[in-house]
């Protein structure tokens, strides 16, 4: 595992003010975050933990947590979101997309919020803070996976553009075309994105302000 350049961190690292005013860090998970992926994990209720993971998951391993935190920053790109006003700004989101091997041009994403933060924008501010940094290194699709009964995150993947497609049993496959939201393509909110993603931060990001979403 290589540590990050701290100064790509820096760049990286903003300030973001959500629609109900909640602060929230916004910066590129680091090998560090470990002890802080467990925490949040220990937030989620078993039933965002089983729609997150499609399988009963009552703890993370270590080699899980090793997985989760060895990012190369192209390949594979996480973003995190740790709340501001908590004590220790625990974490309480991660949005991460890895490369697919088949295709150099396609990514699996996945968001995960703990639940006293869903509902509050925080989700899609990842998704597409997510898509800013997969054009930057060459992805133009995103490929996710949900549960069926996901209504909540097929509701934001979907009114973000995604098409959804059965996958087998209980599972539905939504395919998303970058960047995402034909409506955000030339708003504040996403040259904003797309500004942190090349290292031009950190900045004060005000997302309710500059596009509100239901997420």
């Amino acid at each position: 595992m290589t540590a990050p350049d701290p100064e790509f961190i820096r760049r990286r690292t903003t300030e973001a003010v959500l629609a109900d005013g909640t602060r929230v860090l916004l910066r590129p998970l680091v090998p560090e975050d470990g002890p802080k992926m467990l925490e949040a994990f220990d937030r989620l209720s078993p039933e965002s933990r089983y729609r997150r993971f499609m399988s009963p998951v009552d703890e993370l391993s270590p080699e899980m947590v090793r997985k989760l935190t060895d990012l190369d920053y192209v390949d594979h790109f996480a973003w995190a979101a740790l709340a501001v006003d908590e004590p220790g700004r625990p974490g309480i989101g991660v949005a991460r997309y890895v490369r697919a091997e088949d295709d150099p041009q396609v990514a699996e994403a996945a968001v995960t919020v703990i639940d006293e933060y869903q509902g509050r924008g925080l989700g899609s501010l990842l998704l597409q803070a997510l898509g800013a940094s997969a054009l930057e290194h060459g992805i133009t699709r995103f490929r996710g996976y949900v549960l069926e009964d996901n209504r909540a995150m097929r509701d934001i993947l979907e009114e973000l553009g995604g098409t959804a497609h059965h996958d087998g049993a209980g599972i539905v496959r939504v395919e998303v075309e970058l960047p995402i939201a034909d409506e955000l393509r030339s708003s504040p909110a996403y040259r904003a994105l797309r500004a942190l993603a090349r290292g031009e931060g950190p900045r004060l990001l005000r997302w309710g302000a500059l596009w509100e979403h239901p997420g």
